[in-house]
């Protein structure tokens, strides 16, 4: 049974074929062809989060695949009125593929422990895959290809950087972290979030400095200094980020045809400005409709290639 709960969870090339995939499908869309990939299919969406772009994104994927979804929030009173694993086996007998949008990260794991059919991680506290797909997909499409592009994240080494981290270094990107040394990557955690096979052309790179971290960067990318859960920390973490708001000054230290993408949603005038976020350098727009194509892309490969 394959999952993807981590981008550890997929080799190399396979995740080549997921963003070849996806790119096909979108290519069909945008030309009103929708293939039914997903005929007769039914995705079991269970969120304990809010959600935007997953939400959207899944729903619209499946419906779009030939395929059905159906949402599930806290009625199903996960963890609580039923075990994880009564759940996970019962939820699993009666649908094709769930995704989990998770608070914690070892609840994914324990789901995908006990279901008889795949399970996609729509986020945790430990990773957004999907995000980091849907971001190497927008990066393909504007720049043609992915080895030896340079990513810049700015801020705190969280969880979407975490995925970017792995993503970087099965497509052989280099990924440049400016982070305070508080919210920085231990060169032990390091150790443990890489796959140990790493494709050519990948490098990271850790420093304080934003301006080093952005210098001949390809892509600058930010997310919020606060985010859920954390809001206890917010005024602590909006003087210790200060530093690393993205602005024009920055971005202009790195590629002249360098673009910005967030993962939304933004608090902007803190983590970057307005005149960022609505540059023509911005790609946050094309980057929140990839999370659509790339987990179609993913999804048709769940289903239909990954489990023969």
């Amino acid at each position: 049974m394959r999952h993807f709960i981590t981008l550890n969870d997929i080799r190399a090339a396979e995740l080549d074929r997921i963003l070849e995939l996806s790119a096909i499908i979108k290519r069909e869309s945008k030309q009103s062809e929708r293939t039914p990939y997903l005929s007769g299919k039914m995705l079991a969406m269970i969120f304990e989060k809010q959600s935007l772009r997953t939400r959207i994104s899944f729903e619209t994927g499946m419906f779009q695949l030939g395929g059905n979804s159906m949402f599930l929030g806290s009625e199903i009173g996960f963890g609580k009125r039923e075990s994880v694993k009564d759940i996970s086996e019962v939820l699993s007998s009666m649908v094709d593929v769930i995704m989990f949008r998770a608070m914690s990260h070892s609840s994914v794991v324990e789901l995908a422990k006990y279901s008889s059919c795949p399970v996609i991680n729509g986020l945790t506290d430990q990773a957004h895959p999907c995000q980091a797909l849907a971001d190497v997909l927008t990066m393909q499409e504007v720049f043609g290809k992915l080895q030896n592009l340079k990513l810049a994240w700015i801020g705190d080494a969280n969880n979407v950087a975490v995925s970017l981290l792995r993503i970087s270094a099965k497509l052989g990107m280099k990924f440049s972290v400016a982070a305070p040394p508080k919210f920085q990557f231990a060169s032990q955690t390091i150790e443990k979030i890489i796959d140990k096979k790493i494709t050519d052309g990948f490098e990271l790179e850790l420093t304080e400095d934003p301006a080093q971290a952005v210098k001949d960067a390809h892509a600058v990318y930010t997310d919020v200094w606060v985010s859920m859960g954390q809001e206890a920390e917010e005024e602590e973490r909006k003087k210790i980020f200060a530093p690393y708001q993205v602005d024009a000054v920055l971005m202009k230290k790195a590629q002249k045809d360098a673009i910005f993408l967030h993962c939304l949603p933004a608090r902007r005038g803190l983590e970057v400005t307005d005149d960022v976020m609505d540059s023509p350098q911005s790609r946050i727009v094309h980057q929140a409709e990839n999370r659509l194509h790339a987990q179609k892309g993913l999804l048709v490969w769940l289903l239909n290639e990954a489990q023969k």
